[in-house]
């Protein structure tokens, strides 16, 4: 039996912030996000603990559903690249509000869908909203940085289903 696929999932890595020191006195950090088999990298940003990457990768969605994955690196020249903390995002909320949006045959105004808050087993810093926005699903989220001492990143997720 194949694969089910549910749709595309933009993931719009935007910025870090309060990212650890690696190097001698800064960092040079890049994300690695995973999507079960699929991985995309960003730039590296030499130099910084704040760093704005604004870049979006396209992810197929597939069943059975995989947690987004999100590795934080510092990049070193002649030695490994030094680990600066992982984050996860569920991905079954923006799902959910697909479900939802079908059910209720939204069309082109904004509402928000649903609800997702910080809890000890999500990495969310905040109230996270799934909002139906221009014909977009899409959810903003803020999340903390594990095994690591401090750092956030902040992302936008979309959802496009197959027509």
């Amino acid at each position: 039996m194949g694969d089910i696929i549910i749709g595309q999932l933009k993931v719009c890595v935007i910025e870090g912030s309060n990212l650890v020191i690696r190097d001698f006195r800064s960092s040079d950090p890049y994300v690695v996000v995973k999507l079960g088999n699929q991985t995309k990298k960003t730039k590296i940003i030499d130099s910084c603990l704040d760093p704005v990457w604004n870049e979006e990768f396209t992810f197929t969605l597939i069943e059975p559903l995989e947690e987004l994955r999100l590795d934080v690196f510092d990049y070193d020249t002649f030695k490994y690249d030094d680990k600066m903390g992982y984050s996860t995002v569920n991905l079954q909320p923006i799902i959910a509000a697909s479900v939802l949006t079908r059910a209720l045959r939204l069309s082109t105004e904004e509402i928000e869908l649903r609800k997702v808050i910080p809890k000890p087993d999500n990495c969310l810093m905040r109230d996270s909203f799934v909002s139906f926005v221009n014909g977009e699903i899409r959810q903003d989220v803020l999340l903390r940085l594990r095994d690591v001492e401090s750092g956030e990143l902040k992302l936008t997720l979309k959802l496009i289903k197959p027509n």
